[in-house]
């Protein structure tokens, strides 16, 4: 039986300066989610923490990327705690930061054999720096971890890709854009935009991957969550806000299925911002919701 281990990533290495001298607050979610009462919510057997490296606003001269230099080394060190878990039949429920943080465990996935993912945002994360108006990593986290990209952070131990492209489901986009699209498009990757997952159905796109987790043989997949992928009114503290987005009733249902399969090897939650939730309204209901469909479904 796996025991669930919560895992701190409280990074901002991702993202750009919400203003000038100002660090995204990203990095103070496992601190704002712990006192919002998650962590005794999901109650784990244990709490492990690895604190990122300081943040800088200046760009990469080799890569055009934010703290590629550091997104790397946070990386390697991030991979060896998952990997160490997933070793020793361990479930990491990962609290970010900024989607950045799925370099780590993309690196340990690849350490420990061939493994799919479900990147459930409401954007695709799926773009070339060139497309990138602010060199974040956050915006390109699904492209880097199937090999897209500068190798200093698409080949760290020499383990490009992390993630096959073929095993990559991107879901909940709703940022229509062809210029934007068209990069998952062209890609190998399974693309559902949140308008196609509600024409679909959610219980019909969730059998599909798991199916196709299935027939593929694969040794797990992770479950990757920005929670920018739920409605603008009920989740307005991240830092892309667009109109839209999954209610908590098909966030939760959608959840629910992939927590039932024994095939989820762990998930990580990312960008909600604690300094746009001074009331701590979102996030509580965030945490609520969560827990209680974790709780009822996660398979052990």
């Amino acid at each position: 039986m796996k025991k669930i281990c919560i895992v701190e990533f409280p990074s901002n290495l991702g993202l750009k300066e919400p203003q000038p001298g100002k660090e995204p607050g990203v990095k103070l979610l496992p601190d704002w989610l712990k006192k919002l009462n998650l962590h005794n919510l999901i109650n784990p057997e244990s709490i492990l923490r690895l604190d990122s490296p300081a943040y800088s606003n200046k760009k990469d001269l080799e890569t055009g990327i934010l703290n590629a230099n550091s997104l790397a080394d946070y990386a390697i060190k991030q991979a060896e705690l998952i990997h160490n878990l997933i070793t020793t039949n361990k479930f990491p429920f990962v609290i970010g930061g900024d989607c950045s943080i799925l370099l780590g465990a993309a690196i340990a996935l690849k350490q420990n054999g061939n493994y799919g993912l479900f990147y459930l945002d409401g954007h695709t994360d799926f773009i070339d720096i060139s497309l990138s108006e602010t060199g974040g990593v956050g915006g390109m986290a699904a492209s880097i971890v199937t090999g897209n990209g500068h190798k200093k952070l698409t080949n760290i131990l020499n383990l490009s890709p992390y993630i096959k492209e073929e095993n990559l489901w991107c879901v909940g986009n709703r940022e229509y854009d062809d210029e934007y699209e068209n990069e998952i498009r062209k890609s190998d990757a399974t693309y559902i935009s949140l308008d196609l997952l509600r024409k679909r159905g959610i219980a019909n796109c969730i059998q599909s991957f798991l199916l196709e987790i299935e027939n593929k043989n694969l040794d797990g997949f992770w479950l990757h969550i920005d929670v920018d992928v739920l409605n603008d009114l009920i989740m307005p503290c991240v830092d892309s806000r667009t109109p839209d987005g999954l209610a908590y009733q098909e966030f939760n249902e959608l959840t629910s299925l992939l927590f039932q399969s024994k095939k989820l090897t762990g998930f990580e939650i990312t960008i909600l911002d604690p300094d746009l939730d001074t009331t701590g309204e979102y996030t509580a209901a965030f945490a609520d919701n969560l827990a209680a469909t974790f709780n009822s479904t996660w398979s052990k």
